[in-house]
């Protein structure tokens, strides 16, 4: 079994060089924010992450592999939306 801190750490160093915080939550659960340094824009947002499937290396890297899927989704939406022109209507 993996230490919770290190679970942590091993989450957030994986996402560099984006920044990534991750808030432990009572109940077990962790919020997981991905920003972009350069901009200061949150590229993934994620709660209710539950730590105790979180026991092993296989499971964190599977973790890991669907928020980076996430995280590109989000920032090939961001971008496609931005070439568009798409925005707040005033």
């Amino acid at each position: 079994m993996i230490p919770k801190h290190e679970v942590i750490k091993i989450i957030q160093s994986s996402f560099l060089p984006l920044h990534c915080s991750c808030m432990v939550h009572d109940g077990g659960t962790i919020t997981i924010e991905v920003t972009d340094p350069a901009n200061g824009h949150i590229d993934l947002l994620v709660v209710g992450v539950p730590l105790a499937p979180l026991t092993n290396i296989r499971a964190i890297s599977n973790l890991v592999a669907e928020l980076r899927q996430e995280l590109q989704a989000n920032q090939e939406w961001f971008a496609r939306d931005k070439r568009q022109g798409s925005g707040p209507q005033r």
